[in-house]
């Protein structure tokens, strides 16, 4: 219970720059990092009404959002976190409420989220298994194997780069666990983008051939995953 506590906690300390880089990273490739559009403002923080500080013009990801979602991601990394595995697992999920939103507004993964995400989620890897040289080298192994079927398929064309990036990340961490948590974690993140495509067809807000972000199905079937090991 004090687990779940902290992280809710945690989650809602976090959530006002958590909005503001989902509000600042929204914009497609090549593009300057957003601002707010009136007053030009490029704040670092923003509160849960999406409101610019300086002129209370909104932006960003809808009002209250961004915090319901940063509580929730808290409270799963208190169900399950354990040490030496949890600092990783707090890293990745800040992380991973960003992303989620850039994703889904401007259907890209930017370099300057999933790299520092990648070495960070590498480094508490590292520290946390520096006794568990076999469990390490199985981390390494299934980022490198998840990373290049991602990148297979972004080649193919169904995937982007930055989804193969993130691959790298979420094949490490979910190989603490055992090569089956890989393998379910990223058949999860297949089966939540079938389900939301198909919604979305059968609500008619997309057609057939619209991209798709798959970045919030694989941070969120890596999520389900991790907190339905036994």
């Amino acid at each position: 219970m004090i687990q779940l506590i902290v992280g809710a906690l945690a989650g809602a300390a976090a959530a006002p720059v958590l909005r503001a880089a989902a509000a600042r990273y929204a914009v497609p490739a090549g593009v300057p990092l957003a601002a707010c559009g009136e007053c030009g403002r490029a704040s670092w923080w923003l509160p849960p009404t999406g409101r610019c500080p300086s002129c209370r013009a909104w932006w960003g990801p809808s009002p209250l959002l961004v915090e319901l979602v940063a509580v929730g991601a808290g409270l799963a990394v208190g169900a399950a976190a354990a040490w030496p595995v949890g600092p990783a697992l707090g890293w990745v999920a800040l992380f991973a409420v960003v992303l989620a939103f850039v994703d889904a507004a401007v259907h890209r993964l930017p370099d300057a989220l999933t790299l520092p995400l990648g070495v960070g989620t590498a480094l508490l890897l590292a520290l946390g298994g520096f006794d568990r040289p076999g469990v390490l080298l199985r981390c390494l192994a299934a980022g490198v194997v998840l990373g290049l079927v991602y990148g297979a398929l972004a080649a193919l064309g169904p995937m982007g780069l930055g989804d193969a990036k993130l691959a790298l990340t979420l094949g490490a961490l979910l190989a603490w666990y055992g090569w089956r948590t890989v393998f379910d974690g990223a058949f999860a993140g297949f089966l939540l983008a079938a389900a939301w495509g198909l919604l979305l067809l059968l609500t008619r807000r997309a057609k057939a051939k619209d991209p798709l972000p798959f970045g919030p199905c694989m941070l969120l079937g890596a999520l389900v995953t991790i907190l339905t090991v036994r």
